[in-house]
């Protein structure tokens, strides 16, 4: 998900926003792999699968967006998902792919069509691959990324239930993240 440099004790880190799905049932399994691995479990950021990143600054959020993000949100239907495999994106971000992917597709395209103008990860990717990131080489080495996935790869599946998802704002800085508001599924 959300990547950024350490910024030095005296200046102000920049803040940022997102609207993700927590998945609580992977804290569990995967807690230490990121808490070593994935800067944003410093900052804050739970396990989770990215729906929209960056979105736009927190000083934009108002209520009429959060009514938006929520009735975007609300466009689709609960669901269960599983966490069977790992899977790589080179050999820099190893991840956690889910099945089904097809609902988590429908929640980004239902939120990027209320936010047009923030493409996901500023449009960098043509498709926009749902997934939960266990870490990166840049914190990791890719040596502790393939010995996360070996210890990973007992304790799966993870499966989850999809009730939820947050809107998210913070910054760099150590436990900046905090969840603005929840934005539930439809039953």
């Amino acid at each position: 998900m959300m990547r950024g440099m350490s910024v030095p004790p005296d200046e102000q880190p920049p803040t940022e926003t997102a609207i993700l799905v927590p998945i609580p049932d992977g804290e569990p399994v995967l807690g230490r792999y990121r808490a070593a691995l994935d800067q944003a479990a410093g900052w804050g950021v739970p396990a989770h699968v990215t729906i929209l990143y960056p979105l736009m600054p927190p000083e934009k959020i108002t209520d009429a967006v959060i009514s938006s993000a929520s009735a975007a949100v609300a466009s689709v239907g609960s669901f269960d998902c599983e966490f069977a495999r790992t899977e790589w994106f080179g050999q820099e971000v190893l991840w956690l792919a889910l099945k089904p992917d097809k609902p988590f597709r429908a929640l980004i395209s239902a939120v990027g069509a209320a936010f047009p103008q923030f493409p996901p990860y500023g449009g960098a990717h043509e498709d926009v691959m749902p997934h939960l990131t266990v870490g990166d080489v840049p914190l990791g080495g890719v040596e502790q990324l393939q010995a996360a996935e070996a210890g990973l790869k007992p304790a799966l599946p993870i499966r989850a239930r999809v009730t939820r998802a947050w809107l998210m704002t913070g910054s760099t800085a150590p436990a900046s993240w905090h969840m603005v508001a929840e934005l539930p599924l439809a039953p």
